[in-house]
């Protein structure tokens, strides 16, 4: 791919990435839980999900949740079900901490940090359709689609994977901090957010085709 169109995308893709959505939000609550390297397999479950966004635009999933009311909604509201689910237990939470407990066993937590950041991302439409807007308009028609798709995919993936770290470092370093009670209100914060976003998503609609 072109140098500068690759450098374009990489920059316009940041720029959306960096604005708080879940698996940036969940990123930030389980840095802060958890720990950055705990708050890791979050952050890998979110960049599995880039994979599978990126695979259905190249399919044309993208175009498919575009064009059909029906696809779109099933998504949508397994996505805001979702989404409300764990806004809900944030909001509630007691801020049971596992960061800097050298007794808590972490293996149960690494695959329910690592499902959750998938399955919020992989049911969010928005996000097929942010994706299936913003990556063709990098890819050349003229020239072979797989390894362009594999170039792009994998700068989205990296920013994705560096933009989440740097939100989970951040909630690390707030709770050291802020301690206990700080790691409460984190979040319920981000789980306040979430609702407020299952709510957004849930009077969303599709833009006109």
């Amino acid at each position: 791919m072109d140098l500068n169109v690759l450098l374009a995308f990489a920059l316009a893709a940041a720029v959306a990435i960096a604005i708080p959505g879940p698996t940036v939000l969940l990123a930030l609550a389980n840095g802060s839980r958890y720990g950055v390297r705990r708050a890791t397999f979050g952050m890998l479950g979110a960049v599995a999900s880039d994979i599978v966004l990126v695979i259905a635009v190249g399919v044309g999933l993208g175009a498919l949740l575009l064009a059909s009311e029906t696809a779109f909604t099933i998504v949508k509201w397994v996505g805001v079900a979702y989404l409300a689910f764990l806004g809900l237990r944030m909001l509630l939470s007691r801020g049971a901490l596992l960061h800097g407990d050298p007794t808590a066993d972490p293996r149960g937590a690494r695959g329910a940090l690592f499902t959750k950041s998938f399955v919020v991302a992989v049911t969010n439409p928005k996000g097929y359709l942010f994706v299936g807007a913003l990556l063709p308009q990098f890819i050349d028609p003229a020239a072979a689609q797989l390894p362009q798709y594999l170039v792009i995919g994998t700068v989205f993936c990296a920013l994705d994977l560096t933009i989440m770290l740097a939100y989970a470092v951040l909630g690390s370093q707030a709770i050291r901090v802020l301690k206990r009670q700080g790691a409460v209100w984190i979040e319920r914060v981000c789980g306040g957010i979430l609702l407020a976003l299952a709510a957004w998503l849930a009077g969303a609609r599709r833009a006109a085709t």
